[in-house]
């Protein structure tokens, strides 16, 4: 081992030297595997997903549905918790007033949102609407036209900010996105952004149920776009909700694959066991109106697959004799939720929860949106503390699931197993045949062909002399970004080198995800697309290295392997390494050194494929290099936000990596440097 951390501390002092372009191993254009590859598996999903007819066999898949939905989105259901509903403000208008609140949605965390209340002798019925990826979250123009228009027609509305948005983001008075990677933080700690929105908004209705001026009995829910999605999980999900108007926002799950959705609208391993349609079903009998545009941008939401969805839910609404409760709409307009969409809403509404009209379009009253800073539960700044944010949920969550691990009784090969399941590995996935094509610069081109039809590409050079160890490298950003220091040191030392294309980099990219990708962190689109149908990134670089590795011991038993990763292909190959990988030793470098957040700036260091939902809930980093039971060197360890560590700031781990070491009862040692 001290051989080895002295060759590679000259190796990667030389780090960011330049190279010339390295040989391809595939010619002329490529296939887009992956995109067709998760195509056709959607598609599948799709078909499979036949909902049930007879009443009672629903029912049973409907407890099944919600089971499921609970322990993937990391939802719970909070409805004994006290509201402590704080009202920091008022407005008075013509018919109507607002009351800027602030109430608690988990224990200790509380949401920041408006209540829109009629004049006059209630109790009256009730509207939570709820908001997508509009500027100024609660209080933009669209969500708040709602709540004026709702208010005007004797309705109760609630208006909340999802959860890292409006007043609950980083930054007081700071708009950010919300998802990306920092949505996606919250899968490592076991929780999703969706199923944070979700128990809000399970809380709201908590809320509106719990004021005199409601009849609980008569709660509607609506909101367009992501607050549309919001709209049909709340709705799927409590039935206190008995009429729901999802606004540009219904589609089918199989769109999402490949497609630009946001990690608030993700659900993993959510088409392994259900469609939307299934979603949309389990509001029956209650009330649905779908409301879609005829000129929506995104596919997602197109009319033609919505329809996909309402005529499989339909089937469940008439085995329920309920077809009158479920209908849908399309609108001549552009993605948004326009006067004409609210004005069907409100006469929707009063025929379904009022029980008057028609339910024919009512026209919308006139009315005057406030600024946004009447509107604020702290206006003049100073935010109280319970308004947790993101980075202060995962930092929260990360240290107290840290100080478990830390506790503890470890049994290795539980852990093994555990491990596994949470990279959703498929274990059918093996080598079948190694495509070898001419020489080039002195690298033998390879193509490893596997069982489900991908191919791994590899460029690959023979150990010179006595020397029998081959060095796997890899990046995620493909072999093209190793730098040409390590190659040529690796080459002096007489190393074979083995340069891999992992699943999603290099040529075994997909530009379809890159494109689709745009302005956001790397792998948004695979990482997501893999989530939904049940696996991870890290699950199949796992997978490819495990090819590689049996395909490099068949053709050189004699020699040691060692795998080289940088950045999250390092972790990669710790958790290959771990659940029982053929290799001698592993070299990571600029990789985590834990799975906890530690701060906000800097959370895209690294891209989309470092997340695996539960991660530290399960343990982490520290616990992943002890089961391995080899030497780990550790090259720049870094924190998830990419701060270097200093010599002082690496006391702590090596402290803990020691620790579990030994309580794994494993040989080797983790070095860092």
């Amino acid at each position: 081992m001290k051989t080895l951390v002295s060759f590679f501390m000259v190796l990667f002092s030389l780090f960011h030297a330049r190279q010339g372009p390295l040989p391809k191993v595939f010619s002329g254009e490529r296939t887009d595997i992956i995109q067709q590859q998760l195509k056709q598996q959607a598609a599948t999903a799709f078909q499979a997903q036949v909902l049930p007819a007879p009443e009672l066999e629903w029912a049973q898949r409907r407890r099944q549905l919600k089971a499921a939905i609970l322990q993937s989105t990391g939802a719970v259901e909070h409805h004994a918790l006290p509201l402590q509903i704080k009202e920091t403000g008022r407005t008075q208008l013509t018919g109507y007033h607002i009351r800027n609140i602030l109430f608690q949605t988990r224990p200790g965390v509380f949401a920041t949102a408006n209540l829109y209340i009629p004049d006059g002798k209630g109790p009256f019925p009730a509207v939570i609407n709820m908001h997508g990826h509009w500027k100024d979250a609660r209080m933009g123009e669209m969500v708040q036209a709602t709540a004026h228009s709702l208010a005007l027609n004797g309705y109760v509305c609630l208006n909340i900010d999802a959860w890292g948005a409006g007043e609950r983001t980083t930054d007081e008075g700071v708009t950010e996105y919300h998802g990306a990677n920092l949505g996606a933080s919250l899968m490592n700690t076991g929780n999703t952004l969706l199923g944070m929105q979700l128990t809000d908004n399970m809380r709201g209705v908590d809320l509106l149920c719990s004021l005199p001026e409601v009849d609980k009995e008569r709660i509607g829910a609506t909101g367009a776009s992501g607050g549309g999605n919001q709209t049909m999980w709340l709705s799927a999900m409590d039935e206190r909700i008995k009429a729901a108007v999802p606004v540009v926002s219904v589609g089918t799950f199989e769109s999402y694959i490949m497609n630009s959705n946001c990690v608030c609208e993700l659900v993993p391993d959510g088409l392994t066991y259900t469609e939307e349609s299934g979603i949309l079903a389990m509001v029956a009998p209650r009330a649905l109106k779908i409301c879609n545009a005829l000129n929506d941008a995104s596919r997602s939401f197109y009319p033609s697959e919505m329809l996909r969805s309402y005529k499989q839910a339909a089937l469940v609404y008439e085995a329920l004799h309920a077809s009158d409760k479920l209908s849908y709409q399309l609108f001549n307009t552009v993605h948004g939720y326009w006067p004409e969409i609210r004005e069907t809403m409100i006469g929707w509404m009063d025929l379904q929860l009022k029980h008057i009209g028609t339910g024919a379009p009512k026209k919308e009253p006139v009315f005057s949106l406030l600024p946004p800073a009447q509107l604020l539960t702290f206006p003049n700044g100073g935010r109280d503390s319970s308004v947790t944010t993101t980075a202060s949920w995962c930092s929260r969550e990360g240290q107290l699931l840290h100080e478990r691990l830390l506790n503890e009784k470890i049994d290795g090969e539980a852990k093994r197993k555990a491990l596994r399941q949470l990279l959703r590995i498929n274990e059918k996935r093996v080598l079948k045949q190694a495509h070898n094509y001419s020489s080039q610069d002195g690298w033998k081109r390879i193509a490893l062909e596997t069982t489900d039809g991908s191919l791994i590409p590899l460029l690959l050079r023979a150990p010179r002399g006595k020397n029998k160890d081959y060095v796997v490298v890899t990046h995620p950003g493909g072999k093209d970004s190793v730098p040409a220091a390590v190659i040529s040191e690796l080459t002096t030392a007489g190393k074979g080198i083995v340069l891999a294309d992992l699943w999603g980099c290099g040529e075994q990219g997909s530009a379809a995800a890159t494109a689709t990708d745009g302005s956001l962190p790397p792998y948004h689109t695979l990482a997501r697309s893999a989530l939904w149908l049940g696996t991870t990134v890290q699950g199949r670089w796992v997978s490819d290295l495990q090819i590689i590795t049996d395909y490099l011991k068949m053709a050189n038993s004699e020699g040691r392997v060692v795998l080289n990763g940088s950045r999250e292909a390092g972790v990669a190959s710790l958790f290959f390494t771990a659940l029982g990988g053929k290799v001698n030793e592993v070299v990571l470098d600029g990789s985590p050194l834990s799975y906890r957040f530690d701060e906000r700036a800097g959370i895209d260091y690294f891209t989309m494929a470092i997340h695996v939902p539960g991660l530290l809930v399960w343990g982490d980093i520290s616990l992943a290099a002890a089961l391995t039971g080899k030497d780990i060197l550790f090259r720049k360890p870094v924190t998830m936000s990419g701060r270097l560590l200093s010599d002082a700031g690496l006391a702590a781990p090596r402290e803990e990596f020691s620790l579990l070491r030994k309580r794994c009862k494993q040989p080797g040692q983790t070095i860092f440097q």
